[in-house]
């Protein structure tokens, strides 16, 4: 290019045009989602808790908020069957943050991979928010390709998606739920739980991970059968360290 005085003068692109790294990598969060059949299974278990919250009499507004602001669909149904049946708020808080402590050990997990120099703790709180069973099954498939210095804006990006799809599924089952059957509306929470199962097992390449399942669908049902307290808990316990048992066994044959 050249000026009005004939003189030669270097063009450059706008800067100002482009977007930030973080909204680059955000998006290539948001966009991993639709690659992951979680995403339509969330939508669908979601469908689950919008009906139920319509059939306790909840508002459509209130029941989008929990799933906004709680975003664990087992916790939903705590709170929403809790308070539903007129269970004191207390008691109903105490059992939804039980409920929660499952996604500690995903949590724990998943902040390694997020950790990095210059990465402050607060920007830490979004993703830990945001790690449910579905992102944190498609974050633990992406993040470790990916630069560590983005892989923050990436994991929200993923928590964001499957959150849209989340509260799309609340709304759509709240509205529907006149014409859903009670029966189909229950079965669509158990989506979750059986895709989670499946991922698990399909990843699962170690030993020692196969037996902690073989482990936990032979003591889960005993235990519930028995109407063990704190099954679930139990179960992870005795099925985690019985195939933790095995594995250090057979290492130490070595």
């Amino acid at each position: 290019m050249t000026d009005d005085g004939g003189r030669k003068t270097e063009h450059r692109p706008s800067s100002g045009l482009r977007p930030p790294p973080s909204v680059i990598w955000f998006a290539r969060g948001v966009a991993a989602t639709p690659k992951s059949v979680l995403l339509y299974v969330v939508f669908g278990t979601y469908l689950g808790i919008g009906a139920l919250a319509y059939d306790l009499s909840f508002s459509a507004g209130w029941a989008l908020a929990t799933t906004v602001l709680i975003w664990a669909a087992p916790n939903q149904v705590v709170l929403i069957s809790g308070l539903g049946s007129g269970a004191g708020a207390l008691a109903t808080a105490v059992a939804v943050s039980l409920s929660a402590v499952r996604l500690l050990p995903m949590v724990v997990s998943l902040l390694p991979l997020l950790r990095a120099p210059g990465v402050r703790t607060r920007a830490l709180i979004l993703p830990a928010h945001f790690t449910a069973v579905s992102a944190w099954v498609v974050a633990l498939q992406v993040l470790p390709a990916l630069p560590r210095e983005h892989r923050v804006a990436v994991c929200n990006g993923i928590g964001v998606g499957f959150l849209v799809s989340a509260s799309a599924g609340t709304l759509a089952g709240y509205h529907l739920a006149a014409q859903l059957p009670p029966l189909f509306a229950a079965a669509l929470l158990f989506l979750t739980p059986i895709s989670f199962f499946l991922a698990v097992a399909g990843g699962s390449s170690r030993l020692a991970d196969r037996l902690a399942l073989i482990f936990g669908l032979i003591i889960g049902p005993a235990l519930a059968l028995g109407k063990v307290d704190l099954d679930l808990l139990w179960t992870g316990i005795a099925g985690g360290t019985l195939a933790y048992g095995v594995h250090r066994l057979r290492r130490g044959k070595r």
